[in-house]
């Protein structure tokens, strides 16, 4: 018979348990590590409602399998351009004005969406605003959120953080799949037309762009990249002052003061061109940066592209049309596997604790692939569903390794812009997939594309496995390095504070005992 735990041992536990889930980072994290959360969550809830209808609201419009494909295609490319040049100019305009704009684009498009029902009307506001057809991140959001949170915290907090970030983003989805898909549901049984429900859903989106807005009005200057206030605060510093013409600066009083004359200041530079202009927005990345950038990207590219093959909206098209799924049951079932998908998320920083950030990657998404494979295997729903909830749970447990790992890698100067690329990379290529599934949706192989997006997956995991292992080892060896030479710099500052507060005592005695 086992003995029970005594209460220090039970308080033991609990504390263990407490630290492994990371809720210490996020209870004490700052006040805008908090409302960023916060706004992530709201717009994910909201990506959920429209993921799930968007589909079956251009079907209700007359639209193929194809043009659905196509429209989605369109969507992906048309985000490219916004997020490039969202991320890229962030930190020099400003990252809560990027992502108050962002959520002003979530609030246009939803608006559009419910009152216009022209194809191509509907796709220039798509690619112009913001509108997910995965369910996942889309427009400039993510890369500004994820550097400013990284910026915020300490390096051994970010795991944590970027755990709680994706975990809360899915449960939100999940919640917002399930609202909708019961909303319409009860909208139909009360003798809506399916379109007309549809369209309330769009309303609510646009409804939760606008309630971003205001609680991104709430974000301090402490969002803002640092460097970046470094070099405005330098380019109006003590040397911006006015001089006389002799040379002399002026006082407070405006009187000229002869014993700080300085030398006669060099010629004036040339006004710089408009396009050096432009060029300075963007930001300087290192060589070494844009080589492990480049891997990154062809990387992450093939797994968007396999992404892309089988978005959210395409996967509740497969099981309405065969299974017959109703609005409801889809959006159960997506509040299903967006749930178990959050349960991976909570325990993926622990996991990389232990084995790593690469191969906690590699290790969870890997099986998650060969379940994608296998959705199409089988006539019956039972075990459509059980691979499609299997794969939720193990497919999201990268995505908080990933962007620790990004940021441990990079920069903290190169987070914004390098995330940005890397978004707009994953963005791009995924772009592709729903266009080449409407086609072959079209001619009757749906299935095919389950296949050939789980096996493109699994080739991705490998090579990263392959090609990273050893980076990360040097990348986090490096920032450890960076972190102890500013500790110590720090512990030279104290020592050098308690000497002086030592000599001033030995002074004062003296003075005081002469």
């Amino acid at each position: 018979m086992s003995t029970p735990l005594s209460s220090h041992e039970r308080k033991t536990s609990l504390a263990r348990i407490h630290y492994e889930l990371g809720i210490p980072a996020l209870l004490y994290s700052p006040r805008d590590v908090k409302l960023l959360l916060i706004t992530r969550s709201i717009r994910l809830f909201a990506y959920g409602q429209t993921t799930l209808i968007l589909a079956l609201f251009l079907k209700a419009h007359g639209i193929t399998l194809k043009g659905i494909g196509l429209f989605m295609s369109l969507i992906l490319f048309g985000d490219v351009v916004v997020s490039l040049l969202f991320t890229l100019v962030a930190d020099k305009i400003g990252r809560r004005r990027m992502l108050a704009f962002g959520a002003l684009l979530i609030a246009a498009s939803g608006t559009v969406f419910a009152f216009v029902g022209s194809y191509w009307i509907l796709v220039v506001t798509a690619v112009v605003g913001v509108i997910s057809p995965s369910g996942n991140e889309i427009g400039p959001f993510r890369a500004i959120e994820e550097s400013t949170i990284a910026s915020l915290v300490h390096a051994d907090e970010r795991a944590d953080l970027f755990a709680w970030y994706v975990l809360l983003g899915t449960l939100s989805r999940a919640l917002g799949n399930l609202v909708c898909g019961w909303t319409v549901t009860a909208l139909q049984n009360s003798g809506w037309d399916p379109l007309d429900s549809y369209r309330i859903m769009f309303l609510s989106y646009s409804a939760l762009g606008i309630t971003n807005i205001l609680i991104t009005s709430l974000l301090s200057t402490r969002c803002e990249d640092r460097d970046q206030n470094s070099k405005s605060q330098a380019e109006t510093g003590p040397e911006s002052q006015p001089f006389l013409d002799n040379g002399s600066i002026v006082d407070g009083d405006g009187d000229g003061v002869d014993s700080q004359r300085i030398p006669d200041t060099p010629p004036t530079p040339p006004k710089p061109t408009l396009l050096q202009k432009l060029t300075s927005l963007f930001p300087h990345i290192t060589p070494q940066s844009r080589g492990i950038l480049v891997k990154l990207c062809l990387l992450f590219g093939v797994d968007s592209f396999a992404s892309g093959l089988m978005p959210a909206s395409l996967i509740t098209l497969y099981f309405h049309d065969t299974f017959n799924f109703p609005p409801g049951a889809l959006g159960t079932l997506f509040f299903t596997t967006n749930l178990v998908s959050s349960a991976g998320n909570l325990i993926a920083s622990a996991v990389a604790r232990r084995i790593g950030l690469i191969k906690t990657m590699v290790f969870t998404h890997l099986p998650s692939a060969i379940c994608l494979c296998l959705i199409p295997a089988f006539p019956s729903i039972y075990p459509a569903v059980f691979f499609l909830i299997v794969r939720s749970l193990l497919g999201s447990m990268d995505q908080a390794p990933r962007s620790a790992f990004l940021s441990a890698v990079m920069k903290p100067s190169e987070r914004t812009a390098v995330m940005g690329i890397v978004t707009v990379t994953k963005t791009l290529s995924q772009s592709a997939g729903p266009f080449v599934t409407g086609i072959m949706g079209g001619t009757g192989l749906f299935w095919v594309s389950f296949v050939i997006s789980g096996g493109l997956k699994a080739g991705y995991d490998l090579s990263l496995l392959v090609m990273f292992t050893a980076l990360h080892n040097v990348g986090r060896s490096e920032e450890r390095s960076r972190e102890a030479e500013q500790e110590s710099q720090n512990s030279s500052l104290r020592r050098s504070q308690d000497d002086d507060e030592g000599e001033d005592e030995d002074d004062n005695q003296i003075l005081q005992n002469p």
